[in-house]
């Protein structure tokens, strides 16, 4: 058996009246009810007899109900496509009611074209709708002025009138509700950006809470159980009852103090202004006893402090970048003198802590980096300067903690 193969251009045929007709959008469900309601009504008053004109008007051109069928039916199905093609709607409801007017006239179908008129308006491009506004109020203009300058006659005026309510007046109210529909639209959108913004400030304002609760828990727990992990790795390495005995004094000092600090730190989370006041902040004021703790712990600390009165804000910060410096050269330098210097130079108050670089004999503590990393990041909060790292000295390699924190907030360092 042969094969037959059909045309290439068979799949691409033309598409026929049928398919351009199926391809339509349905109409709206509310377009259907007017439509039928319109139509509906129009032949209740042609059944009555109830026409808009006399049979012997001069401008009818076409006697008797049928020809009235015409034009009501044509407008009817316009309505159809009031919402769906404005335009097409309204350029052929226009021949209908042209038409309409060389009849008796029904005034279903004058109405019916008043909502083509208004939909037009409403639901059509932004162009178009502009464009039939000026023309409705040119045929408004020119059907009052042409009939009087030629009758000149007051009654002539009237047609003027009788096209403006047709034409203009529908034309009018759907340009009027078309600029509500529009800026309620605008005013949506509005709320809805607001409400995006309103949610990314709330998510960046919970970030930023959660890491600033996230430094001050470390900052306030690192030093304590830094100490107490190189104590109990210095009692279980060394079999000696005194040493053990020292080691294990020193655990429980930094137990209990980190346990009173995470009392405090739990205290301001919990409270809700109730009765009891959360404790005031560390201040500088209180490096003396940050060091005398980290001489209790083993380390040679040498304190230049002399900073002067600060904002509670830069008090804190330079507080907490000290405590963390001391907290990292207890885990990690070498033995040797540590050194803190605080003075304000230039409208900026300078922290430096130096410590010993290079390995150790004694056990370590464990860490992770996110000391380093939150300094740093005090310091940026505050639009200080930052640097640590290894540099070179007359004493050997030294570990340098540096910080800059401007006086003046909103000044750059």
């Amino acid at each position: 058996m042969q094969s037959r193969t059909l045309p290439r251009n068979h799949a691409r045929a033309e598409p026929t009246v049928l398919d351009k007709a199926m391809a339509l959008p349905r109409p709206h469900r509310f377009d259907v009810y007017v439509a039928l309601g319109g139509l509906l009504g129009g032949l209740l008053l042609v059944g009555i007899g109830l026409a808009t004109r006399p049979s012997r008007d001069p401008i009818t051109l076409f006697d008797g109900p049928c020809p009235i069928l015409l034009p009501l039916v044509v407008m009817a199905g316009c309505e159809l496509m009031r919402r769906t093609a404005p335009r097409t709607a309204l350029l052929i409801g226009t021949v209908a009611i042209c038409a309409d007017v060389f009849t008796q006239g029904n005034l279903a179908t004058i109405l019916m074209f008043t909502d083509i008129v208004y939909a037009a308006v409403l639901y059509g491009p932004l162009p178009s709708a502009r464009r039939i506004q000026w023309i409705t109020g040119l045929l408004t203009v020119a059907a009052t002025l042409v009939p009087f300058a030629v009758w000149r006659t007051p009654e002539a005026l009237l047609i003027g009138v009788v096209v403006g309510i047709v034409a203009y007046g529908p034309a009018g109210t759907g340009w009027i509700v078309r600029n509500h529909r529009d800026a309620a639209e605008a005013a949506r959108l509005r709320a809805e950006q607001t409400a995006l913004l309103a949610e990314m400030d709330r998510s960046q304002a919970v970030a930023a809470e959660r890491a600033r609760m996230a430094r001050e828990l470390h900052d306030m727990v690192a030093n304590h159980l830094s100490a107490i992990a190189i104590h109990s790795t210095a009692a279980l390495s060394i079999d000696d009852p005194k040493t053990s005995q020292e080691a294990l004094s020193v655990i429980r000092e930094n137990s209990v103090e980190g346990l009173a600090e995470m009392r405090r730190l739990i205290g301001i989370l919990r409270d809700a202004g109730g009765d009891t006041e959360p404790v005031a902040a560390p201040t500088l004021d209180g490096l003396d006893a940050l060091a005398e703790g980290a001489r209790t712990n083993g380390l040679d600390v040498h304190l230049d402090s002399a900073p002067g009165t600060v904002p509670a804000p830069v008090e804190l910060a330079a507080y907490r970048i000290v405590q963390e410096s001391l907290t990292n050269a207890l885990k990690h330098a070498s033995p040797g003198r540590v050194t803190v210097a605080l003075a304000q130079r230039d409208g900026c108050l300078t922290v430096a802590v130096t410590s010993p670089f290079g390995d150790r004999d004694g056990p370590r503590a464990p860490g992770s980096g996110a000391g380093l990393v939150g300094m740093r990041e005090r310091v940026a909060l505050l639009g200080g300067e930052f640097e640590a790292g290894p540099e070179g000295s007359a004493d050997g390699k030294m570990w340098v903690v540096r910080a800059r924190l401007p006086l003046t907030e909103g000044d750059p360092a």
